[in-house]
């Protein structure tokens, strides 16, 4: 007897409900009335067209449709959906089996019909859209449309009113999608648990982002973003792990899930590559953490995302002045944006779909209407700039760096020549890097960090490394 082929099911996903789908869908139709394609994009070849890189769906088209279709468009008004994409050919089964046709696919999603991508130009001069992220679902975007699809924040006309519409649905999230936050934060904890107990045996950084990673893999997750796992930790976004490990090293591990379905976590810690940080570091890592610990405790509805960054700022300005790196008044180095010498970039983001959550929109989300970005050196690289609201999530991660760019640039060296103390600086030689990263979900009243589990206190970290 020969053994019966299974029927052709879809990848089984934690989707939302098609209640959730249909509520985020009215939404847009309530605040956005013209018609809306979104297209999913398509995976991108490594080398030849066979060998492609990992697909990831488009998060706009992730968020309405919830689920990880490739080369498919969606055709969105008044709150129905119809779905486009093409059936699996013949030889497709020869190599990925049997595949779920579109009709079944519509019927899991919602759609109300389905069709070809051919008909997909019969009614679609009229809707609007956003840009997607791979070059020939572009070059599909503008035959399709008649037009050329521009990056939201140089969009116009209908386009750019859409990205609007749908970075004000997206900025607080719904139940689902903080569901699925915190499954990925629960296993990005995990798999930083893992790394600091693999780090005393570890010769390598690669061998602590191995034992990172095959938590998140295990659990048929993917990263949300390129791992950060360097003792290079003045390198901001540092995806090199060929160095080794010494005893007097700090290590950064900057890791983060995402779900199947594309839910991001990302978490930061820092920690002594022989279990113990010295005296330098832990004067320097408190610093850090007093300011993590300031912001998160500020976190509420109402409260200016740019303050609790000041506060950051502020935070670091005092405990550099007491440990002598930094000279004067910590109020008057901050407005001199001195403290940028050693935290260069925001306190954090936002985070959803996306580990910086809608930032392909520019500033449209991060920014409220009618604010731009400041060009001072202390707050240029703010991500996020408005009042908090409730089921936003955002990052908190203050960081102290020696960045030789920075701390060599003569222009900066002689600007702040007076205000650092350069001798007592050397003295911190063995801190390159430190950042302490949590997220942070506003609540009606205050705050819950989605990343509580994963320890910061030093004697908490040390204890998880020795134990």
């Amino acid at each position: 007897m020969s053994p019966s082929s299974p029927g052709p099911t879809l990848i089984p996903i934690a989707s939302p409900s098609l209640e959730v789908l249909k509520q985020r869908r009215q939404r847009l139709s309530d605040v956005f009335t013209d018609p809306v394609l979104l297209w999913s994009g398509n995976a991108s070849a490594r080398n030849f067209p066979a060998n492609v890189y990992p697909f990831r769906a488009n998060s706009h088209f992730l968020y309405f449709v919830g689920y990880p279709l490739q080369n498919a468009v969606v055709y969105l008004e008044g709150g129905r959906l119809t779905l486009y994409m093409d059936n699996p050919s013949a030889a497709s089964a020869l190599w990925h089996g049997p595949e779920p046709e579109r009709e079944a696919i519509a019927h899991h999603i919602g759609a109300s019909a389905a069709f070809p991508l051919a008909d997909l130009p019969l009614r679609a001069q009229d809707a609007a859209t956003v840009l997607a992220q791979d070059g020939p679902t572009q070059q599909h975007q503008g035959s399709v449309l008649g037009r050329s699809v521009v990056a939201a924040p140089q969009a116009e006309g209908l386009d750019r009113e859409l990205a609007i519409a749908i970075s004000q649905i997206r900025l607080c999230h719904d139940a689902a999608g903080l569901e699925e936050m915190r499954h990925a934060a629960a296993v990005t904890v995990k798999a930083h648990q893992a790394g600091m107990r693999a780090t005393p045996t570890a010769s390598h950084e690669s061998d602590v982002r191995a034992a990172m990673e095959r938590v998140i893999l295990a659990q048929n997750m993917t990263t949300a973003y390129s791992s950060i796992v360097t003792v290079q930790g003045e390198v901001l976004h540092n995806n090199h792990y060929h160095h080794r490990l010494s005893p007097g090293d700090l290590l950064l591990a900057d890791v983060g899930a995402e779900t199947a379905s594309g839910w991001a976590a990302d978490i930061t810690r820092t920690w002594p590559v022989s279990g113990t940080f010295s005296p330098s570091q832990r004067s320097l890592y408190a610093i850090v953490l007093a300011a993590h610990d300031a912001c998160i405790a500020e976190i509420k509805p109402g409260v200016e995302y740019r303050e609790i960054h000041l506060l950051a700022a502020q935070i670091m300005a005092e405990g550099l002045v007491d440990l002598g790196i930094l000279r004067g008044n910590p109020m008057d180095l901050v407005e001199q944006d001195a403290h940028a010498l050693f935290f260069p970039h925001g306190v954090g983001h936002l985070l959803g779909l996306d580990v910086h959550d809608m930032e392909d929109l520019g500033d449209m989300a991060g920014y409220a209407p009618g604010r731009q970005r400041s060009d001072r050196f202390g707050l240029s690289y703010l991500r996020l700039d408005r009042p908090l609201q409730p089921n936003m999530v955002v990052t908190i991660e203050p960081g102290f760096y020696q960045v030789p760019g920075i701390l060599q640039n003569p222009d900066w060296r002689s600007r702040y020549q007076t205000l650092v103390n350069w001798d007592r600086l050397a003295e911190f030689a063995d801190v390159r890097g430190i950042r302490i990263e949590d997220d942070v979900r506003v609540t009606e009243t205050g705050h819950e960090v989605l990343t509580a589990a994963l320890p910061t206190a030093i004697a908490d970290i040390e204890a998880l490394m020795n134990g």
